[in-house]
């Protein structure tokens, strides 16, 4: 756990696919934010953001590098949050949601609950919607 340690950020997989395909639309907004979080505290990712980002890497070394020279560190996700993870899940498939890429989501949103760290993120419809007390920083 990282309780008592201040100014710590979970970043959402979308953030460092931004970075590392050197997206047009979201780039500079991702890089900057991810500098200005870089310099309040430390950044983590999780093994959800990190099976994300495995799809377009050649190499696990050249993912591990990739996520070293941006200064993140994995941060397990607790038991507690994949309990809320498949809980929450399971009522937005109840309510009608569909089946299309949505359980990662699910997966970062409890982590960031449950540990209560901010979340650096630029999808922020579902992590609104079913994890409400998690703080965003996002567009």
């Amino acid at each position: 756990m990282l309780r008592g340690r201040r100014n710590v950020t979970l970043v959402d997989s979308n953030v460092l696919i931004d970075i590392f395909t050197t997206s047009p639309a979201w780039f500079a907004w991702s890089m900057e934010w991810l500098d200005r979080q870089s310099q309040r505290g430390p950044l983590y990712f999780d093994e959800i953001v990190y099976a994300e980002l495995a799809v377009k890497s050649e190499s696990e070394t050249e993912l591990d590098r990739a996520l070293a020279d941006l200064g993140l560190q994995l941060f397990s996700i607790p038991k507690n949050a994949l309990f809320l993870a498949g809980k929450v899940f399971g009522h937005y498939r109840r309510t009608g949601g569909t089946r299309t890429s949505a359980l990662p989501d699910f997966f970062i949103g409890a982590h960031a609950q449950v540990t209560g760290l901010p979340l650096l993120t630029r999808d922020v419809a579902r992590y609104r919607t079913y994890f409400p007390k998690v703080k965003l920083i996002a567009p």
